[in-house]
């Protein structure tokens, strides 16, 4: 299936769905229901289910771009974790909940779009436990807008087999592909804001320093874009040093376009009327989310000294194989 096949619906289901005003009444504690059955009755929900059991049977690669384009968007909704857990269950041969699911690699640290939810897939080192959100006493983090969650307790439920490397390393990815897609629309409306700004007679993107400001915001973007689609490209069983990889390039690359997308727009990007830091706010949410690149830099600094391998030939092996 070519890419805009696939995303173009995609993209135009969220361009309907997913406005601004939206995000900010799921922000501001309103219904999930109205986006929530719009893109249940899209069907993308199944991408990653197999065909045999109803679904489009896709790998995760190649629904990284919609994963990309759900963080363009900033939605708060957990759909991409949806997709996976919708997947992982039905592999198991479990029924999948109606609502959303969030992915819970941990119980230590907030999980995005918990407080949206109404199951969560939880990770317990040893299996994987479909449980009821409420379950486990969601409890909000107290940062603006965030409808992340504070999670704790026994999950009660349904358990099926962990994937390779576990919850984690699949959500880390996931978490990659949406900071590639708010840095793009970061990037976007930066360079657009930077055009149409006049100050002293002209744009203020002709300033020689707003241009580096941008260019490296682009080149940001790409990177964040190739790393988040190289981590999924092993499919659901997300090699961990590919998850590291991932996830270190975008979770450095998610405070410093943030930074220049609010140096470029001055007072107005913190304004609540202005949509810049609903995509702000969300990518130092994600950056955070299984891990800031300090540890899955220490993470892959580790299995680099632990083995003997040349570098070259180890980062090929284990980061690019």
């Amino acid at each position: 299936m070519q890419d805009m096949d696939l995303l173009g619906p995609f993209v135009r289901l969220l361009d309907d769905v997913a406005v601004p005003a939206a995000v900010r009444a799921l922000e501001a504690g309103g219904s999930i229901r109205p986006i929530w059955q719009v893109i249940v009755d899209s069907g993308y929900l199944d991408a990653l289910v197999g065909e045999d059991r109803g679904g489009a049977g896709l790998a995760l690669g190649e629904i990284a771009p919609l994963v990309e384009a759900l963080g363009a968007h900033a939605l708060p909704l957990p759909v991409a974790d949806t997709m996976v857990a919708r997947a992982l269950l039905a592999e198991a041969g479990i029924a999948a909940p109606a609502g959303p699911i969030v992915l819970v690699s941990s119980l230590a640290q907030p999980v995005p779009g918990a407080l949206l939810a109404d199951h969560a897939l939880v990770d317990t080192g040893m299996v994987v436990v479909l449980s009821p959100i409420a379950a486990l006493d969601p409890q909000p983090t107290g940062v603006h807008g965030s409808v992340s969650a504070k999670l704790s307790g026994v999950p009660q439920g349904p358990s099926l087999a962990r994937p390779a490397g576990g919850l984690r390393a699949v959500a880390a990815v996931l978490r990659a592909a949406l900071i590639a897609g708010a840095t793009a629309r970061l990037t976007e409306m930066s360079a657009a804001y930077a055009n149409e700004r006049v100050q002293f007679g002209k744009p203020i993107g002709r300033q020689q320093a707003l241009q580096q400001m941008l260019a490296v915001m682009a080149e940001d973007m790409i990177a964040c874009r190739i790393a988040a689609r190289m981590g999924a490209s092993h499919g659901i069983a997300v090699p961990v040093h590919l998850a590291a990889s991932a996830k270190i390039t975008t979770s450095i690359a998610a405070s410093r376009v943030a930074g220049s997308a609010h140096a470029v727009h001055g007072a107005i990007g913190i304004s609540e009327e202005y949509d810049l830091q609903l995509l702000t706010r969300r990518l130092h949410e994600w950056r955070l989310a299984e891990g800031s690149e300090g540890y899955w830099s220490g993470l892959l600094g580790k299995a680099r000294l632990d083995s003997a391998a040349p570098t070259v030939d180890w980062v090929r092996a284990e980061v690019f194989g």
